[in-house]
C-alpha cells in the first residue's frame, strides 16, 4: 500500500522532537483544565431547592371590618373628627 519512502517519512515525523513535545504540551494542557475544573466545581452537598418562603398575613381593608359605623354620604370612607 505505501512505499518504503513514504513509511520511513512517515516514521521519521512521528518521532520528531518537535511532535513528541507539542504532544507532551497538549497533554499537560488537557490534565490543567481538568484540575482546575474539578477544583472550581460547586460542591455537591449543596441543596439546589430554595426553602419556602412564609406569606405575611394580608392587612384587613378598614372599612371591611364588622361593626364600624361608615356614612353613607362619605364616598372616601374617611372619618371626620
Amino acid at each position: 500500500m505505501f512505499s518504503g519512502t513514504v513509511k520511513e517519512l512517515f516514521l521519521y515525523v512521528i518521532t520528531s522532537w518537535q511532535v513528541i513535545a507539542v504532544t507532551i504540551a497538549i497533554i499537560m494542557y488537557i490534565f490543567l483544565v481538568n484540575y482546575v475544573g474539578r477544583t472550581y466545581r460547586r460542591p455537591r452537598s449543596v441543596s439546589k431547592s430554595r426553602p419556602k418562603k412564609v406569606k405575611a398575613p394580608k392587612p384587613e381593608k378598614a372599612s371591611s371590618k364588622k361593626g364600624e359605623n361608615v356614612d353613607p354620604d362619605n364616598d372616601l370612607g374617611l372619618d371626620e373628627e
